[in-house]
């Protein structure tokens, strides 16, 4: 696929997201093999960080409104082909060498990625 087919196939993702089709963990998992894109790693970023705010997403709606309008804007402006603004890529920066789920399978590998992300000590 090419960058504008990635972003138009994120960009869906997303909007099944917000629309309740499949859950973030599923879309993360789904995500184009095409990692150099910079909005699409901020696409992904996103959406692994609304994955782990479910249970403040579920205590204050007036955050879940604002992270579900966030997620709504990166998704239309990936639809149009277009880059995500500076002040976004730069927020998900450095987080850009973690991205792939893909390496880890289950829900283990999710976890262990999502405390990754989130810079959580495993205890073993």
């Amino acid at each position: 696929m090419t960058n504008q087919e990635d972003r138009a196939f994120v960009s869906r993702l997303i909007i099944k997201v917000l629309t309740d089709k499949i859950c973030a963990r599923e879309a993360i998992l789904h995500f184009p093999e095409n990692h150099k894109d910079k909005s699409i790693q901020a696409a992904y970023h996103a959406l692994v960080h609304r994955e782990a705010d479910e249970d403040l997403r579920h205590r204050d709606l007036l955050y879940r409104d604002e992270q579900d309008d966030y997620l709504e804007f990166i998704a239309n402006t990936l639809a149009k082909g277009e880059d995500l603004p500076s002040n976004i890529l730069e927020n998900y920066a450095h987080y850009y060498s973690n991205m792939s789920l893909k390496d880890k399978s289950g829900i283990k590998g999710f976890v262990e990625t999502v405390h990754r992300y989130l810079n959580i000590d495993k205890k073993d």
